[in-house]
């Protein structure tokens, strides 16, 4: 890959995965040690908590926060065509249709949940 102006702000044909672990590693961390309170990152909006609840994919990870449920996955698609809100999909098979019928390019944000303390982090975002 070289490094032209169009690969550095990244081209329809160099678009990839993009993955946030190693920020929700740091995140967690502080707030074990006490710099973050719990409150800081246990406010994930209702509506998330709808999804994770109703829609989400249960992990076998516990919650990092509270440790007393486990994880829930939300993925959210973005694209042309797509409420502004996005599109909240449950299934791998609703995702790959979703691809296949879009007009555009679509974007889908993979989100870790936990429905009891409300602690959220964004995991992925990747194209579809």
């Amino acid at each position: 890959m070289g490094f032209s102006l169009g690969a550095l702000r990244g081209g329809e044909e160099r678009r990839g995965i993009v993955d946030h672990r190693l920020a929700r590693r740091m995140l967690i961390n502080q707030v074990r040690l006490g710099r973050i309170s719990r409150t800081e990152v246990c406010d994930a909006h209702p509506e998330l908590i709808r999804a994770a609840r109703n829609v989400g994919t249960e992990t076998t990870a516990d919650c990092p926060v509270c440790e007393e449920v486990p994880l829930r996955i939300v993925t959210y698609v973005f694209g042309h065509r797509l409420p502004a809100s996005g599109r909240c999909v449950s299934s791998a098979r609703e995702l790959r249709q979703l691809g296949r019928h879009a007009e555009g390019e679509l974007t889908a944000y993979v989100v870790e949940a936990c429905v009891e303390c409300r602690w959220h982090h964004l995991l992925r975002v990747l194209p579809v």
